[in-house]
């Protein structure tokens, strides 16, 4: 056993066994002293730790010296009635403190009573509770905060979990707190009644039992009493000081002394005024007029002295800001910081930054976070930080996405107004400032909050200016979530499933592919909007067919077979009859005839004139399915699946090239056309 552990186990054990088994006086004053050094202790540990969280055990320390505490006080009671003398610490509390005096005793007593119980005690009582209130109110908004450092690079993962980690301590411990300081004031109720029943219990012990006078009894009796609540009061008037403090210490990197010290004697002028007030009062009333003047003229002089030192501070202050302008001036340019770029940026005009300011109310922040984690439930990857800035050479109103410092798209809004989006099928017309959607460059028109009402009862789609900058941003990402999938995000992905599959993960890296091998895999698969979700049958796929090839190109067609079921769950509704086209077989003939195999991959080597008159079809039929309202989809067989996509991918970004191995066998398809020449 630990020697702490075994201190611990006698501080409670001690107190339970007292309660039943006689403490010897001499034992019971080593304890008395032993429970005020500890309360002692515990008041100054109060007073100097720089924030609450230092004594977050207090509520179970305030549990344990209460139980001492009322096990010495059973103890001296049994002492008392039994024997008429409990102990030197006793007689001389209330021979000493209380003067020997029946009267100033029971004063003394009842002023601390009064100080405890009804000052200190139902201040901390209240402190608490409101302290409590405020902690788990205020969680939320904590949270956000960190969310919204986390994602605009202000603080790194690490410190985020520090932060919450605090934030939940702190709900613990003022929690705690809130029902801890039941015990305080439970504790003073105890020690008044044990008071009284020692007075009446001793006074008809000496005077029923001992033969004593009324007058002798209530002399010894009294002196007992009075000691023996003096020495369970004192503690406990420490214990309830310190729950006051440690309750209503704010939460500086500094302990309490130096903080008062600061905040009293900061301002020179303010020492002025009470130094002239004091010399007025013992000048012009009848108090003591030498008091008053030193008082005076120490206020004054401290004033003066704090008012040199601010001055010479504010002298020392400029003069280092000089320094550090020269220094920067000679200083060689650092340009190491400014190779730094960031994967994905959001930069916004001056008139937008109350949408991305939580204390007015924006919540771009919060959406930002959602993004984050919408995209990683849907794809299947971590989407890197995403830096928010203001920009003031945009416009106002406007806002631009990079992606690895590259502006992609850019969009405008109107503040306080709302975009309004016919569905298609809505006749009826709103007046409003025409635009066009950013996402996917859909007609659109800008209405006033007045108009929202009506444009959602006629049926339009109407979204809020951070629901059009939150959509448009979480398009830029997923049409780039490739390029922005790094090695060592596939390591992360990596490690994330070996605990696992371990001998899956041995197998394959670094023996069959190594890393940036499975990263143009992933990367194949991500550009096409395909989920690498899940990892596992991705890398079984990956272990199966990597012996007979290397060709990333070639793997990922065997990933997308094996993803079959995923896929056609995406692209083809289940219970319903999805329209597609298909290829034409000579088309087909001719695309794998032109295939040039060579150690870097293979590549087309079509004719220019067959390739514009494949891609001409492929915009007939194209054309014909967006005409009819419906994802342009184009089957394939397998093996010129991949070509084909390469053939068109420049341009028809948005062309779903399917294999039919890719397809689950209880889809339904109906072929509406075929892409041939």
């Amino acid at each position: 056993m630990k020697r702490n552990d075994l201190f611990l186990g006698l501080y409670i054990l001690i107190p339970i066994i007292f309660l039943i088994v006689p403490i010897p006086t001499l034992l019971l004053d080593i304890l008395i002293l032993f429970n005020i050094s500890i309360a002692l202790i515990i008041l100054f540990n109060a007073l100097f730790s720089t924030e609450a969280l230092n004594m977050s055990s207090f509520p179970t320390i305030l549990l344990l010296t209460t139980l001492f505490r009322i096990s010495l006080n059973v103890g001296s009671t049994r002492n008392i009635l039994a024997t008429g003398y409990a102990g030197n610490v006793v007689q001389t509390f209330g021979n000493f403190v209380g003067g020997g005096s029946l009267v100033i005793g029971a004063v003394i007593f009842l002023i601390l009573i009064v100080i405890q119980f009804i000052v200190i005690n139902k201040g901390s009582e209240r402190i608490s509770e409101v302290t409590a209130r405020f902690t788990l109110d205020a969680m939320p908004g904590k949270q956000m905060a960190i969310d919204a450092d986390l994602n605009t690079g202000a603080i790194n993962d690490e410190q985020a979990k520090e932060r919450r980690q605090k934030i939940q301590d702190e709900s613990s411990f003022f929690g705690s707190m809130d029902g801890a300081t039941k015990y305080v004031k439970g504790d003073a109720t105890a020690g008044l009644i044990i008071t009284m029943v020692n007075f009446v219990g001793g006074l008809l012990t000496g005077i029923l039992m001992q033969g004593m006078s009324a007058a002798e009894a209530l002399q010894r009796y009294s002196i007992l009493t009075i000691g023996d609540g003096l020495v369970s009061q004192i503690p406990s008037l420490l214990i309830s000081l310190s729950t006051g403090v440690l309750v209503s210490k704010i939460s500086k990197e500094s302990d309490l002394g130096n903080v008062l010290i600061r905040q009293l004697f900061s301002i020179p002028k303010v020492l002025y005024i009470v130094g002239g007030t004091m010399a007025f009062l013992g000048l012009f009333t009848p108090l003591q007029t030498m008091i008053c003047l030193v008082y005076a003229a120490l206020l004054i002089i401290v004033g003066r002295v704090i008012e040199m030192n601010l001055e010479i501070e504010g002298i020392e202050e400029e003069t280092m800001e000089e320094e550090e302008s020269v220094e920067e001036i000679r200083r060689p340019e650092n340009v190491a910081s400014l190779l730094q770029v960031d994967p994905i940026e959001l930069e916004f005009g001056y008139g937008i930054i109350p949408l991305a300011d939580v204390n007015q109310g924006g919540d771009l922040l919060d959406r930002v976070v959602m993004i984050r984690r919408q995209v990683a439930l849907e794809m299947g990857c971590v989407v890197p930080m995403i830096r928010l800035r203001d920009n003031i050479q945009l416009n106002p109103n406007q806002y631009v996405i990079k992606i690895k410092g590259v502006p992609i798209s850019e969009g405008e809004i109107l503040f306080d107004h709302y975009m309004a989006m016919n569905p298609g099928y809505v006749e009826e017309e709103i007046t409003g400032i025409p635009t066009f959607e950013p996402s996917f460059h859909l007609p659109a028109i800008w209405i006033t909050e007045g108009q929202r009402e009506r444009a959602e009862s006629l049926g339009y789609t109407v979204v809020d200016p951070p629901s059009i900058i939150a959509t448009h941003l979480t398009e830029v990402i997923r049409g780039h979530l490739d390029e922005l999938l790094t090695r060592q995000d596939v390591q992360n992905l990596i490690n994330n499933i070996q605990e696992q599959n371990t001998t899956l993960i041995t197998e394959l890296v670094p023996k069959l592919l190594n890393v940036g091998e499975i990263q143009k895999v992933l990367q194949n698969l991500l550009k096409e909007g395909i989920s690498i979700r899940d990892l596992v049958t991705i890398f079984e796929t990956l272990a199966d067919n990597a012996p007979t090839s290397r060709d990333t190109d070639v793997l990922t067609e065997y990933v997308r077979q094996s993803l079959k079921r995923a896929i056609s769950n995406k692209y083809f509704p289940a219970n319903e009859m999805t329209s597609v086209v298909t290829l034409d077989p000579k088309i087909e003939q001719e695309i794998m005839g032109s295939v040039k195999q060579t150690e870097q991959g293979a590549y087309i080597n079509l004719d220019p004139d067959m390739t514009r008159s494949i891609l001409d079809a492929v915009k007939d039929e194209v054309d014909k399915m967006e005409d009819l309202g419906k994802n342009p989809i184009i089957i394939t067989s397998p093996i010129v699946r991949m070509y084909f996509k390469k053939l068109t991918e420049e341009q028809f970004r948005d062309l779903i090239v399917i294999s039919y191995n890719e397809i689950d066998t209880d889809v339904e398809l109906q072929s509406i056309g075929m892409v041939t020449v």
